[in-house]
């Protein structure tokens, strides 16, 4: 798994081209996969593919099992006979812009055609479409059930709440969220109708009460479940097409599922809360490279004595799921499973947070046990920030490699880790930059003149060429994996970001266009990739 070196690309599929207002599973993943069979590139990495929630993170997802629907795509749709073509004019589409994605706009055009698939695929499916849509359910039922009823549910309380804002009894459930949401999280958070927010049997889910609103709602239960059927059949279709050219997909898994997710809901015995539902503290990081407050990400913690109880089953089916999604995943936050930082609910910065003990070993070994049957699992650890010795000792025990992000190993008055010649092993996977870096041009446009400095005279360059010199530093480590973000290959600046770490919304917009990735990329990628003998075949 990890023996051989190996080079890609990080690239979101939400980046891809497409007319529809963001990229999908469509036309353009699959240039995307051929730009990289021509490129000799053999990687190719995603974040999170689950159902987006709050600042349309992919990080703060509805579902850890579910697939991202807004991701379908409907000139797929129409080749299965699901959509015509007067189904995919008349939309907003022409007014999307094609270097940023619009989320609203873009779901809400997306989400009235999938509906018209939907009633077409209800009406006209053959007896073998709709033999593998039950199929499709039953085989996923652990987790589908509770996830299209928590979607439907959500949906109906949106659109019940649109008006209600301003009622008394609103003003007292924002007046008490405040206590963990900004002002305009907390209108955010209540429109989109969050579980803690729902009538207290439905919230509590009493069996009676499930059973009549999943009546009522039987419709847009059967609607969120053929959105997964088309996301996986989507997704499979792209991921074999993928593998049979030689290219690995490495996937992501957040440690922390979002608070308002099928998955708390479903199971809050799971999870530190109190008897209404809120969390008794909540997930961040201490002060850091990216923020002088750390970033408090509000993430319900894990009661972590329940899931060992439970011998971490959850967490084994979690991971299970997402590698039968991909070929290799990415943990997010792995110092976390060693100690995590915990916040106080209701504290506006992470600063106020300490360190609690995680599950350490036996979480791996479980994970070991049912997934990997004794060998060496296919994680990668995510162990950037604040690293100790035994988050060091949890990793190695396992053979997990780690990580190195180029931007970080330019202070010369550091023994920096992040330097190629401090490399202590070649089990790590090298990137220029990741989806929370600034892309490595905006990075070195802002970064001090020591730095800079430091990096031409490491680099021996002018620094003209800046996201280059450091895919090839990245090509050239003795990583086993080397990763370059996308908007790196395209030598863009800061405005193509994906994320900011600390702040809520207005990222994973950034999107590229068919014109902009050329056959120079390609001959660059694929020479960087013989020099330095990454993807060579036996």
């Amino acid at each position: 798994m990890f023996n051989k070196r190996a080079s890609g690309v990080l690239a979101h599929p939400t980046s891809f081209p497409s007319p529809y207002g963001m990229g999908d599973l469509g036309a353009g993943a699959y240039a995307f996969v051929d730009f990289l069979v021509e490129a000799k590139q053999t990687l190719w990495q995603v974040l999170p593919l689950g159902p987006t929630g709050f600042g349309d993170s992919p990080y703060q997802s509805f579902s850890a099992f579910a697939g991202n629907p807004y991701l379908v795509s409907p000139d797929l749709l129409a080749k299965e006979g699901w959509l015509n073509k007067g189904d995919l004019t008349g939309t907003d589409v022409l007014a999307f812009h094609a270097h940023t994605v619009d989320y609203g706009p873009v779901i809400n055009s997306k989400m009235h055609i999938f509906r018209k698939a939907y009633w077409r695929f209800m009406q006209d499916a053959d007896a073998t479409q709709k033999s593998k849509f039950t199929r499709f359910c039953n085989k996923n039922k652990d987790w589908l059930e509770d996830y299209a009823l928590f979607t439907a549910i959500k949906t109906h309380f949106i659109e019940a709440r649109r008006d209600e804002w301003e009622s008394e009894g609103l003003k007292a459930y924002a007046k008490e969220m405040k206590k963990y949401l900004s002002p305009d999280q907390v209108k955010d958070y209540y429109y989109g109708a969050a579980w803690s927010s729902w009538p207290q049997d439905i919230k509590t889910r009493e069996p009676r009460a499930l059973k009549e609103i999943s009546k009522t709602l039987a419709e847009e239960i059967d609607f969120a479940k053929f959105l997964q059927f088309a996301f996986f059949t989507q997704w499979d279709a792209l991921k074999t097409y993928a593998n049979k050219k030689n290219i690995r997909i490495i996937g992501d898994i957040p440690i922390f599922v979002a608070l308002d997710s099928a998955d708390v809901w479903g199971a809050p015995h799971l999870y530190c809360l109190d008897d209404r539902g809120r969390p008794t503290a909540v997930a961040g990081v201490p002060p850091d490279y990216f923020s002088e407050t750390g970033q408090l990400w509000g993430n319900p913690l894990y009661d972590w004595a329940t899931h060992k109880k439970e011998n971490y089953a959850w967490w084994c089916k979690r991971t299970e799921a997402v590698l039968n999604m991909v070929d290799i995943v990415r943990i997010d936050h792995f110092r976390g499973f060693e100690a995590y930082w915990a916040v106080p609910s209701g504290e506006k910065t992470a600063i106020k947070g300490k360190w609690i003990k995680g599950p350490g070993k036996p979480l791996f070994d479980a994970l070991k046990k049912h997934i990997g049957g004794g060998k060496v699992l296919p994680i990668i650890a995510e162990d950037l920030g604040i690293i100790t010795e035994k988050v060091d000792k949890l990793r190695t025990d396992f053979n997990l490699p780690g990580m190195k992000v180029l931007q970080f190993a330019f202070n010369p008055g550091d023994a920096s880790e992040y330097i190629p010649h401090n490399y202590a092993s070649n089990q790590t996977v090298v990137y220029s930059g990741t989806h929370d870096n600034d892309t490595t041009r905006g990075w070195y446009e802002t970064a001090t003149e020591v730095e800079r400095d430091y990096l031409r005279r490491y680099l021996n360059v002018s620094g003209d060429d800046v996201a280059w010199d450091l895919i090839r530093l990245a090509f050239a480590s003795v990583g086993v994996f080397a990763v370059v973000p996308i908007q790196d290959i395209l030598n863009l600046g800061t405005n193509a970001r994906m994320n900011q770490p600390g702040q809520a919304t207005g990222w994973w917009r950034f999107r590229y266009t068919q014109d902009m990735l050329t056959n120079e990329h390609i001959l660059r990628l694929a020479y960087l990739s013989g020099l330095y003998h990454r993807n060579v075949e036996d």
